[in-house]
């Protein structure tokens, strides 16, 4: 049985994906590609904060870029001038940049204008921001945003006004949510031992969450943040473990007799974790438990390992699995068990599926598609089962996991190396990498 339970984790360490896209354009539906805004975004300048607007602007620009949802009109088409306040517009100035038209009309050919300004008062760095629509004759019918913002007078407090004032742009727009304020939870071994750590979700502030001195890994957290479950050694035999995130203190969480309970997952209420468990003896099962370890119940009965449980955010009758026989595939099943239906195709090897905030895709990691036999991230729309590779010839890209806005994905990937955490959008875009120090793998994004 032991032989048996290192195979199996070994093989989790090692999955990804591969696919063709088909005539649903999955991606688009996605990350709203389709009429996407062409935003133009004016430097700031400030008055007695002038030295911290490089990093103000430099920020606020890569926020909205990164976001997906904007067409970034390029810096060196903007007019020589440009407004900082509202009272700065005019009707019309022959193209010098005072006047919407000006924006709007080649070779800008913004639809929105973002400008404004900062200034320094009592130590306290204050932002004004604002949005007008080009299109709009009337500079007063064409603001769509004015807000106010203060920081400290430094790097630091230009940086979070600029991150405040990208997130309300963001969902001003239609944005499903922003990503300011959320954490990515991960697998390192840059301390001597795999532990868990956190960091903000652009990779800064990376913290250690547990000392256990063991393997712990595949984390997952609570839908508000609060808690983390995942799998460890540090008591011999893999078991499940709960910490709070804010204080890194270890929840009461009672594990049932078996010589593996692992890949824990939370239900969309938190008030509950579905997990893996050789409880009855043989092959791993799916099981549900309170989230304290309580009142614990066998969910599959089938002649294969199933793993990886992952209950649907907007039906919590409905979950994704990882199972045989045979290589391993993604599954769906109704939480009672009945209803089993093979997801994939059974090309390859599948696993580490992560829906979407719709309920209605998935990401995942495949041996199959394009460039058969290495692991890359796939997004596939679980009803008409079509599905896009977004990774490509880089490594292995594996364990992809949705941003809280439903437009980014973290993963893991050996395509410097080691396996690092990396974010791109869900067209494979905009690729950054997070970690830097050790091996960093199994990477789940959640709010703070």
């Amino acid at each position: 049985m032991t032989r048996r339970i290192s195979l199996f984790f070994t093989i989790l360490a090692a999955l990804s994906g591969a696919a063709l896209l088909f005539a649903q354009d999955i991606t688009t539906f996605i990350t709203q590609m389709g009429g996407k805004p062409a935003l133009a975004v004016v430097d700031f300048r400030g008055s007695g904060s002038q030295p911290y607007m490089a990093a103000f602007n430099s920020t606020l620009f890569s926020d909205l870029q990164g976001s997906g949802l904007f067409d970034m009109r390029a810096k060196s088409l903007y007019p020589l001038d440009n407004p900082q306040r509202p009272e700065d517009l005019r009707p019309t100035d022959n193209n010098q940049g005072f006047a919407l038209a000006d924006w709007a009309g080649a070779p800008v050919s913004a639809s929105h204008l973002v400008f404004g300004y900062t200034a320094a008062a009592n130590g306290v760095l204050a932002l004004y921001g604002d949005v007008y629509d080009t299109r709009q004759t009337n500079p007063q019918a064409a603001q769509l945003l004015a807000q106010r913002y203060a920081g400290t007078l430094d790097d630091a407090g230009a940086i979070r006004v600029a991150h405040q004032f990208a997130s309300d742009i963001i969902q001003k727009f239609g944005g499903a949510g922003s990503l300011l304020g959320s954490r990515i939870y991960f697998t390192s071994n840059r301390s001597g031992a795999e532990e868990i750590w956190a960091m903000d979700w652009d990779g800064n502030n990376q913290t250690q969450l547990t000392s256990l001195k063991s393997i712990s890994i595949m984390p997952s957290i609570s839908p508000d943040g609060s808690r983390l479950a995942f799998t460890t050694y540090a008591k011999g035999t893999p078991s499940i473990m709960v910490v709070d995130t804010q204080t890194k203190r270890v929840v009461p969480f009672y594990n049932q007799q078996a010589s593996m309970n692992a890949t824990p997952s939370f239900t969309p209420d938190g008030k509950q974790l579905y997990y893996a468990s050789t409880a009855a003896g043989g092959s791993a099962q799916i099981y549900a438990v309170t989230a304290t370890g309580q009142d614990f119940r066998r969910i599959s009965h089938r002649d294969a390992i199933e793993v990886e449980p992952k209950i649907n955010p907007k039906n919590p009758n409905m979950m994704l699995l990882v199972s045989g026989p045979g290589h391993q595939q993604i599954y769906q099943m109704n939480t009672d068990g009945a209803g089993v239906e093979r997801v994939t195709n059974g090309e390859g090897e599948a696993s580490n599926p992560a829906w979407h905030p719709d309920g209605q895709h998935l990401a995942f990691s495949w041996t199959s598609g394009i460039a058969k036999g290495d692991f890359n991230v796939f997004v596939m729309d679980i009803g008409s089962r079509q599905y896009i590779q977004l990774t490509h010839n880089e490594g292995r890209n594996e364990n992809p996991n949705w941003g809280p806005d439903g437009r980014h994905l973290v993963f893991a990937s050996t395509r410097a190396g080691k396996s690092q955490i990396y974010t791109m959008l869900a067209d494979g875009s905009q690729v950054k990498q997070l970690t830097m120090q050790g091996t960093n793998r199994f990477p789940v994004w959640g709010v703070k």
